[in-house]
């Protein structure tokens, strides 16, 4: 069930009074409106604040889903010939079950990413973090447990590609866990075809790659005649790739997989569109505290009371503040999908109850946007602010 609007749930520590002007708050923020004084906020950080711990949806983390190791015929697999690095040293990945309660004591930040070395998360959390140490996971509910775990410091998950559009798992994920936005990192796509040393692309029959991959290079992939054969990731096909030795079968992967499998590059940017960019958004447990010397972006989900134009009055509190919208996105809400006008239900219409998800470009240290999640509440019957972080490359 929705939470009602009372209230404004703040993960990004910061908020505003009239009496005391801008002031931090390192717990996670709730704020109500004082409806005798106009415009005074007070920040609610106890019986609030714990209403933060209780999602939009009444459900449960879903369990984990078993490896399926991808089939093809013609394919054995076979110990690996010594021409590339040793698969056995690569550091194995973590899943939503074995996760275990042992952090490492270094001092290096430690960012969880989905896939397998090699995979372009992995590259996304390097270009976030150039000297982290990175830890595979085996699934995207895994990088966010990792986090919630103490695990690791931060994750860094995908969450929409120029081609392929919204990740929208990631959506419901973002809802699920209590985690906060602290950044965001693009990157530059380079799909690449590769197979074991010595062969031509001639010499191909099959390749193996995630199913997006494959999609995204349709033309090439389509002109060469090869049968394609969808794996879990990009990187996940170059490993099986090196561990079979098959010279019939490629994949496509990034060129960072070609050089830790030891595979050959036989072309680069084989992608039917050259532009091609995923954005990555960086999870860690505490928001940082805003502020106004760069520009930011702030991540926030709302849904939306029933009435006519409900949606455009929610968007003008924006739009009167000049504050320009980068991203909107709806979900239906899982667990209550159908909202019925009429409660007798005999003939009377059904349609989904939705989330909205908006990204927009302004501090939450500032007022206008303080002023304008503030007017959104008015017809909202959930609010929360995911995150409030610098712009890449700000």
């Amino acid at each position: 069930m929705a939470l009602k609007a009372d209230s404004i749930i703040f993960g990004c520590g910061v908020f505003t009074s009239p009496d005391l002007g801008t002031r931090p708050c390192l717990a996670g923020l709730s704020f109500r409106k004082d409806l005798k004084k106009l415009g005074k906020w007070e920040c609610c950080c106890g019986v609030l604040g714990q209403r933060a711990i209780t999602p939009v949806e009444d459900e449960k983390p879903l369990n984990p889903s078993t490896t399926v190791e991808p089939q093809f015929s013609g394919v054995q697999r076979t110990e690996h010939t010594g021409f590339h690095r040793d698969l056995n040293s690569l550091p194995k990945p973590l899943s939503a079950s074995d996760l275990s309660l042992s952090r490492n004591g270094g001092s290096k930040v430690r960012v969880a990413y989905q896939g397998v070395p090699g995979s372009y998360s992995e590259d996304a959390a390097l270009k976030a973090y150039p000297n982290c140490e990175t830890v595979p996971c085996d699934g995207f509910e895994a990088a966010f447990k990792a986090v919630e775990l103490w695990l690791v410091d931060r994750a860094v998950i995908p969450i929409e590609n120029s081609v392929a559009g919204s990740i929208h798992r990631n959506y419901d994920l973002l809802l699920r866990h209590r985690l906060h936005i602290v950044g965001e990192v693009q990157l530059d796509v380079n799909h690449c075809l590769m197979g074991v040393p010595g062969i031509r692309k001639e010499d191909l029959k099959r390749v193996l790659s995630h199913p997006q991959a494959l999609d995204q290079c349709e033309k090439k992939l389509s002109s060469l005649g090869l049968t394609r054969i969808n794996t879990d990731d990009t990187a996940g096909a170059a490993q099986i790739v090196a561990s079979e030795c098959d010279r019939e079968t490629g994949a496509v992967a990034s060129a960072r997989a070609a050089a830790i499998y030891g595979l050959n590059i036989i072309e680069e940017r084989i992608q039917d569109d050259e532009d091609n960019i995923t954005r990555f958004m960086i999870l860690a447990r505490e928001p940082i505290i805003p502020g106004t010397d760069r520009p930011y972006k702030t991540s926030i989900v709302f849904s939306l009371e029933e009435g006519p134009g409900v949606l455009f009055k929610a968007l003008a509190a924006f739009a009167l503040r000049d504050i320009n919208l980068t991203k909107i996105e709806s979900r239906p809400q899982r667990k209550r999908p159908l909202r019925i006008v009429d409660d007798s239900n005999k003939g009377s219409p059904k349609y989904f109850d939705y989330l909205f998800y908006i990204d927009f470009q302004t501090s939450m240290a500032a007022p206008e946007a303080q002023f304008a999640l503030g007017h959104l509440q008015e017809f909202a019957g959930f609010l929360r602010v995911l995150g409030s972080y610098p712009m890449e490359g700000q």
